[in-house]
């Protein structure tokens, strides 16, 4: 049997010293998951977390060159932590998540907050805020065996070398354990899935030129410039 029409080649993430490469399935991303993040957002408080999804096809690797998207006029960066995930499983303890793991990485969740508002604010789904071409620039896999599995530890953007974000990752509201027994009752986690940790405060708006640095300590660091648009 032939596919109907040519295969491509899956999205995957490059693993730091090493020649492999890690395929990605599905990018999960939680929402307001610092405590000031969540109050610059209008939250308060540990609610309960909540997800979005980006397509795969969103990965830039690792960064690089990110050209301005269509229909918005305000582009956000949000700095995150990557996780990515080797073993599958549903319902998974957060005693237990950890097992699942199979490394880290630095990862941007780039938004279209003008869409994303009009979303909210007219009962829509926001995914035209969120899930576009070069959404979720990455770098390179550091492999848990390797790094271990960092709880803390700074976590920064510079943007033009200015300093915008700037936090540490004991400042999740939900960790990242934790993330991953709740997403595991709602669905069945598989290898190649990617969870995008959740941003600190400091979030803004980004135009054409600009260069954004960001980094977690203990895993690594992603620059990305903003490219005129196509």
């Amino acid at each position: 049997m032939a596919y109907a029409i040519p295969l491509w080649s899956p999205p995957a993430l490059p693993v730091s010293d090493s020649k492999d490469l890690f395929p990605v399935r599905r990018i999960f991303c939680v929402g307001r998951n610092y405590v000031e993040h969540q109050k610059e957002m209008g939250g308060d408080g540990r609610e309960a977390p909540f997800f979005f999804i980006k397509s795969a096809h969103a990965i830039v690797p690792p960064g690089g060159k990110v050209a301005y998207p269509p229909k918005t006029s305000n582009l956000h960066y949000e700095t995150e932590m990557v996780v990515a995930i080797a073993k599958g499983g549903r319902r998974i303890p957060a005693s237990e998540a950890n097992a699942h793991i199979f490394g880290y990485g630095v990862g941007l969740d780039m938004t279209r907050r003008d869409l994303q508002q009009w979303g909210k604010d007219h009962g829509r789904p926001w995914d035209f805020g969120k899930d576009f071409d070069q959404a979720a620039p990455c770098s390179a896999l550091a492999p848990a065996a390797r790094i271990g599995h960092p709880a803390k530890g700074a976590i920064r953007l510079a943007v033009n070398d200015k300093l915008r974000q700037d936090a540490d990752l004991s400042d999740m509201i939900w960790s990242v354990p934790e993330q991953i027994a709740y997403l595991s009752e709602y669905y069945h986690l598989e290898p190649g899935d990617l969870i995008f940790s959740g941003t600190p405060a400091g979030v803004g708006a980004v135009k054409a030129g600009d260069r954004l640095l960001a980094s977690v300590d203990g895993v690594g660091s992603l620059e990305v410039t903003i490219a005129p648009a196509e």
